[in-house]
């Protein structure tokens, strides 16, 4: 069988680049060797650019169910604890996520700066679990008819100039391109012979969901013993601990109840707190590695299989949707045709730094956790900053992924970051017009006719006024900015070489598929 794309591994990222590619009407197969989704407990929340890409996508009323639910299991975890050991309760927290394990607080963030007000209604959500997201992008994958094939094992590859054979077992298929989102060990990496240097791992973690008796010695929240670093809640039976005598042993066998026991006792120094059912359960390392290229012809790589890093602070979920978000409408254009010279390397290019940095920040935080006097008295001068409102928004801003930005072409400020969302007169807003995937071009000044020659065939043009000083704005499929301008006449020589870059050529019109942006 032929397809345009093979996705391996069905996680969030895979689902959501997939459902990327069906959005511009390419023909995408996704095997996934798991039979059933994973439900093992993972990453809790979601950034500023995943929440924006989803609701770009017209998934913001999901996401914000999702959180209604979430804040209740908290309320209900909070409300549990009260009544079995009088701890005064807490109010649901407001985003702010946390720094090795240093939590912030969101009564400290400045909320006027200019990066954290820009996201529109996105920026309301982000309590959202990793096994709540993959749910919803299996959905949507359903629902754009994306064909996903389970208990479906990828054992090989033969990559040629013009297309990929890929080995499912007894079965072979036929691909124009492979992209392989399946995890830190991934297959496809290690057969296409991707490089991937990094740091050797140091420490153990296990974070579960569990039920327990003799928890109420527990403290809640992340706490740091002698011993290493334990995390309770902020849900019904969620601990997390880290051990710092080097990697598992093992990292295969499944996570036993006994195992979790011993490790919760070593660490948070509670000698009689038994584990007697796990619901889920995982172990990870500080293993942080980081493919050079995203790319080798014809074969991709995408979250983990591109980077691996400890989970501390959930950057790898995110950093694997900006990959998916950013790959998906450069490989369908190339799929289809329509592509720029070049796009398709703009890829690694724009990703792999935002990846070093997570790698940098995820060492930074293992650092910080140790459990030896120097990183504890840094940890302290470094609590003591995260209490003022300047560190808080700094860290914060880190943490949600706003300060990202690509080095493209432009002057404007805005070039090359997420576009702001802002509300039109007519009572849409930006958002609303990027739910097909396609690339728009925000005429803001009444100029329609100046612009319609350049963007005619490439981009939507979109007509409409805004309290924005703004005169126009180009923006990627992605929701980055790709051109911006006060005055449009003025600025019409660079909305023709940002179309040019990043759109179908004008002389390829006439075979652009109707997909095309």
């Amino acid at each position: 069988m032929n397809y345009d794309v093979v996705v391996a591994g069905a996680g969030p990222v895979g689902l959501m680049l997939a459902c990327e590619l069906r959005l511009a009407g390419v023909d995408v197969l996704v095997v996934e060797r798991l039979t059933e989704v994973d439900t093992t407990v993972k990453a809790g929340a979601i950034n500023s650019p995943t929440a924006e890409a989803l609701y770009r996508r017209g998934l913001l009323p999901e996401l914000e169910e999702i959180q209604r639910e979430n804040l209740e299991r908290f309320a209900s975890f909070t409300r549990q604890r009260v009544a079995t050991d009088g701890q005064p309760p807490a109010r649901a927290p407001k985003f702010a996520g946390h720094f090795a394990g240093i939590m912030l607080s969101g009564d400290l963030l400045d909320e006027a700066d200019p990066d954290l007000t820009a996201a529109g209604p996105a920026g309301e959500v982000g309590f959202i679990p990793q096994i709540s997201l993959e749910l919803l992008l299996a959905r949507r994958a359903a629902e754009l008819g994306v064909e996903l094939r389970r208990g479906v094992e990828l054992t090989g590859l033969d990559a040629a100039d013009d297309h990929v054979t890929v080995h499912l077992g007894d079965e072979t298929v036929r691909a124009g391109w492979l992209v392989g989102c399946d995890g830190g060990r991934s297959t496809v990496r290690k057969l296409a012979g991707f490089d991937f240097p990094g740091t050797a791992p140091g420490i153990t973690g296990r974070q579960a969901v569990v039920e327990m008796e003799g928890s109420e010695r527990l403290k809640t929240g992340w706490n740091w013993t002698p011993t290493g670093t334990y995390a309770h809640g902020p849900v019904p039976g969620r601990i997390l601990t880290v051990e710092f005598d080097g990697p598992p042993a093992d990292r295969d066998t499944p996570v036993t109840a006994e195992e979790l026991q011993t490790s919760l006792r070593t660490v948070s120094g509670v000698d009689d707190v038994t584990v007697t059912r796990v619901h889920s359960a995982t172990r990870f390392t500080d293993n942080a590695r980081q493919a050079s290229d995203y790319r080798k012809g014809r074969v991709l790589l995408a979250g983990d299989a591109a980077h691996v890093h400890s989970p501390f602070g959930g950057q790898g979920l995110n950093l694997g949707i900006g990959d998916a978000v950013n790959l998906g409408w450069k490989l369908a254009a190339t799929v289809q045709g329509r592509a720029p010279e070049g796009l398709l390397d703009t890829y690694t290019a724009e990703r792999h730094p935002i990846g070093a940095w997570v790698l940098q920040w995820t060492r930074a935080q293992v650092a910080l956790m140790r459990p030896e006097s120097h990183a504890s008295a840094l940890r302290d001068v470094v609590a003591e900053l995260a209490g003022t409102v300047d560190a808080t928004t700094y860290f914060v801003k880190k943490i949600s992924g706003v300060w990202q930005r690509y080095d493209i072409p432009g002057d404007h400020p805005l070039v090359g970051r997420s576009a702001p969302d802002l509300e039109l007169a007519d009572g849409s807003r930006l958002a609303d017009h990027l739910h097909d995937g396609r690339g728009v071009l925000l005429d803001l000044a009444g100029s329609r006719e100046e612009v319609r020659g350049a963007a005619e065939g490439r981009v939507k043009v979109v007509a409409a006024r805004s309290s924005s000083e703004l005169g126009g704005l180009l923006v990627r499929p992605d929701g980055i900015v790709a051109w911006a301008a006060s005055d449009v006449a003025a600025a019409l020589p660079d909305l023709d070489a940002a179309l040019a870059r990043w759109f179908v050529p004008h002389a390829s019109l006439a075979c652009a598929s109707p997909a095309a942006g």
